[in-house]
């Protein structure tokens, strides 16, 4: 398997955070203060906002959206796209001030969780930029005493994480920072596993100069980050996929799929076979989110084209790709134990 390397800054990297920290402070207070209904009100012109003045947002959101739907996407369809976001980072903030409760949060799949949280061990949790990461925390309430590390860059949107932050100053501390070297994090992310927590990483963007591997997505190759694979591998570590789905108004899905297990299918090949295993896990995430993303297209919070090596725009109606039908089983991946690419 040739591996890709991510380029040196890739878009999402240069994306910059949207609101001063003063806009993002008074969302909140009102948030806060005023209740949700009325904090709700304020995703209009935050929406409207990002529609007319953040161009590449715009434009990303209606060539994903394009390519999903197989047809041109308008703005009105980037204007829910950019909304259902705004909403999802409105919840954090009753996520984040264990307010959950608040929600219709419907867990789905936890039964292959609880059966290795219930044996004492640890494992690894694989998310994406697709829905809320934050439902997650609905766990908590199942499971008292459970610890929950979440692999976070702090630096990619420092104020908004500060505020965030200061809602919840426990889970904060439980924050592994990925903006430090991968040695420290290996190791922090181990220690994690052999405590019996969940870490709970996005494996969806590459970091800069980040090994790659290329795997079909939505019918055209897409670059998928190696590390986090290249982790469980050398930890030993089960993997289970998670997806919160935002479905509108209160509602919540909270998908968790068992995907990999070295204590049951054994560990992994030998370093001289392990690429291909490596780009045959990645395939089937892909595969898995690709099924996500099409049951709810309005959560895809990639902002940025997807599909593209150096990382620079490419409006949807410059591409070539061949816009895959949602029932094609070549690409659809159903069902959760289907791994191999």
């Amino acid at each position: 398997m040739a591996e890709n390397r991510a380029p040196s800054e890739p878009s999402w990297k240069r994306r910059p955070e949207g609101g001063t920290r003063a806009s993002l402070a008074l969302i909140v207070g009102i948030a806060r203060h005023g209740g949700r209904g009325l904090a709700r009100l304020c995703l209009y012109p935050i929406t409207l906002y990002f529609l007319v003045v953040r161009g590449p947002e715009r434009r990303a959101s209606r060539a994903w959206l394009s390519r999903v739907h197989g047809r041109r996407a308008g703005n009105w369809a980037a204007a829910r796209h950019i909304h259902a976001f705004a909403a999802t980072i409105l919840d954090r903030i009753y996520l984040l001030g264990g307010q959950g409760g608040r929600f219709d949060i419907r867990v789905h799949g936890l039964a292959p969780l609880e059966a290795l949280l219930d044996a004492g061990r640890g494992a690894l949790l694989f998310g994406s930029h697709l829905g809320s990461f934050d439902a997650l925390r609905t766990l908590s309430r199942t499971r008292p005493g459970l610890q929950v590390r979440i692999v976070l860059d702090r630096a990619q949107n420092p104020v908004l994480t500060g505020i965030f932050d200061s809602l919840d100053p426990a889970m904060a501390g439980a924050v592994i920072d990925g903006g430090r070297p991968g040695v420290e994090i290996a190791l922090e992310i181990q220690q994690a596993l052999e405590a019996g927590a969940l870490v709970a990483l996005l494996v969806d963007r590459a970091q800069p100069h980040e090994d790659t591997a290329a795997v079909p997505f939505l019918g055209q190759p897409a670059h998928f980050p190696l590390t986090p694979w290249k982790l469980a591998a050398a930890l030993h570590a089960p993997v289970l996929l998670c997806f919160g789905l935002y479905r509108g108004g209160r509602r919540y899905d909270l998908h968790f799929e068992p995907f990999l297990d070295p204590a049951v299918e054994g560990p992994p090949p030998p370093r001289g076979a392990r690429a291909e295993w490596l780009r045959g896990q990645v395939a089937a995430y892909a595969r898995r989110l690709e099924h996500h993303a099409r049951q709810a297209p309005r959560n895809w919070f990639n902002f940025y084209d997807f599909w593209s090596d150096s990382g620079d725009e490419i409006p949807f109606e410059r591409r070539s790709a061949r816009v895959v039908p949602a029932g094609d089983p070549a690409v659809r991946g159903d069902g959760a134990g289907t791994r191999r690419a």
